[in-house]
């Protein structure tokens, strides 16, 4: 399981529908490195004037990479995380984790960095196994 998720959540979830404030709340507890991460990404784009910013580092080690590809590749998280932060988010390799404004999905940047052409020009080798 990617999320350590309480017994008052689950028991929640089981009788009906949960806050998502408290899903947040355990994708922030149980994935901290791809919060924390995508919180940077957040607050980078709201303090500053550019359509997106991104991140180009990899993670410390496969623990984080994993942390990373969960949460955007689960539908629930990473919606949860656009919706809590404001932002719409994109990914290519195993860390490249953009945020861009919401408007911006519509627009060129975005489109540009979420087309096949992008994602085969950030391939390298050592990016094969991750």
């Amino acid at each position: 399981m990617s999320l350590d998720v309480s017994p008052k959540l689950l028991a929640e979830a089981e009788s009906g529908d949960i806050r998502e404030e408290d899903f947040v709340a355990t994708v922030r507890t149980s994935l901290p490195y791809a919060y924390d991460l995508i919180a940077s990404l957040a607050t980078e784009l709201r303090e500053g004037t550019a359509d997106f910013t991104d991140n180009q580092t990899p993670p410390p080690s496969e623990k984080e990479r994993g942390q990373l590809l969960r949460a955007l590749a689960s539908d629930a998280i990473r919606g949860s995380l656009e919706r809590h932060f404001g932002v719409t988010l994109a990914f290519q390799n195993c860390h490249r984790v953009a945020a861009f404004r919401p408007e911006a999905r519509d627009g060129e940047r975005y489109a540009r960095f979420t087309s096949v052409r992008s994602q085969v020009l950030n391939q390298s080798p050592e990016f094969r196994d991750c």
